[in-house]
């Protein structure tokens, strides 16, 4: 098998897997699936993720097919660098190979504009028009025509923080700060039309390709807040150069005033999707997060 005749029979990649026929290298592919990498017959490579066999459940219906469409959506844009869709399975992804590289300031630089660049293209509404997963999650994609803090309070805080809830991971009075939030998410601002965005872009979902790019991985594509994206970034100990990334992307296209008050709004949905994930060992970060919101919101529409 080699690049074209998997790009012309990308269903037959499972058989040739099966039976062996592409040497297959197993390599980091986050904290759900299995990949590897799989080098073709004419020395071409591609990126394969699969469900683990050792997982508690089946694949969830749509998963890998949310994946491609939003990395298709992502890469219409032509701005960011998004790995081309080469097999999308029920149980199968396969993209094009990335050589990773490092993590230099030129590259974060020409990332920062070219996000900018990737958010400016904008989305028809909120949400998206696929069934949408964060991690193994799904996310309620059913789109929604605004303003943003509501779709955002609707879709993209409470359902995760009632499965945080029901796992045990927070308390009630964890639940009540972060509905503290939600109640008073008008008085934030910042509202502005549907962004084409990532939706979940902590800095784990950057690839520092070879040639000097940044290139987007792992996405949650839908209709969002350009700031949701950028708030990532910063979360888990940040992407490396953030300052020249967020000074690129301000250049390219300003932010409103009071977007840093507004980051630990941004940033709490990712963090109640990691309690609703993996537990209570993210509490005591959904707590700091929420009360850091709430502390902003006098701040928020006045600081740039």
């Amino acid at each position: 098998m080699d690049l074209a005749y998997l790009r012309a029979h990308p269903e037959h990649l499972p058989t040739f897997l099966t039976h062996q026929r592409i040497r297959e290298t197993p390599v980091s592919g986050g904290d759900i699936c299995a990949a590897s990498r799989l080098t073709l017959d004419d020395g071409h490579s591609v990126f394969a993720k699969t469900w683990p066999e050792h997982a508690d459940r089946p694949v969830p219906e749509g998963f890998f097919a949310a994946e491609a469409t939003g990395l298709r959506w992502l890469r219409e844009a032509g701005t960011v660098a998004v790995p081309e869709v080469m097999v999308a399975l029920p149980d199968l992804l396969a993209l094009e190979w990335v050589q990773p590289g490092e993590a230099g300031p030129k590259a974060a630089e020409g990332f920062g504009r070219e996000l900018a660049g990737l958010h400016r293209a904008g989305a028809p509404t909120f949400g998206a028009r696929w069934p949408g997963f964060i991690g193994a999650l799904p996310a309620d994609n059913t789109p929604h025509p605004g303003p943003w803090a509501d779709w955002f309070a609707q879709a993209r805080l409470l359902p995760y923080l009632r499965r945080s809830v029901d796992n045990g991971a927070l308390s009630g009075t964890d639940a009540a700060l972060v509905e503290q939030v939600v109640t008073r998410i008008g008085e934030f601002g910042g509202d502005e039309p549907p962004a084409r965005i990532h939706g979940d872009l902590w800095p784990g979902n950057l690839l520092w390709g070879d040639d000097d790019r940044v290139w987007l991985v792992d996405p949650a594509a839908h209709g969002g807040h350009r700031e949701t994206d950028l708030a990532q970034l910063a979360l888990f100990g940040g992407a490396p150069h953030l300052d020249r990334i967020l000074a690129a992307y301000r250049e390219t296209w300003p932010l409103t005033d009071g977007w840093r008050a507004r980051v630990p709004l941004h940033q709490l949905h990712l963090l109640l999707v990691h309690t609703a994930l993996f537990g209570g060992a993210y509490r005591d970060s959904v707590g700091r997060i929420a009360r850091d919101a709430l502390s902003g919101v006098g701040r928020a529409t006045v600081d740039g």
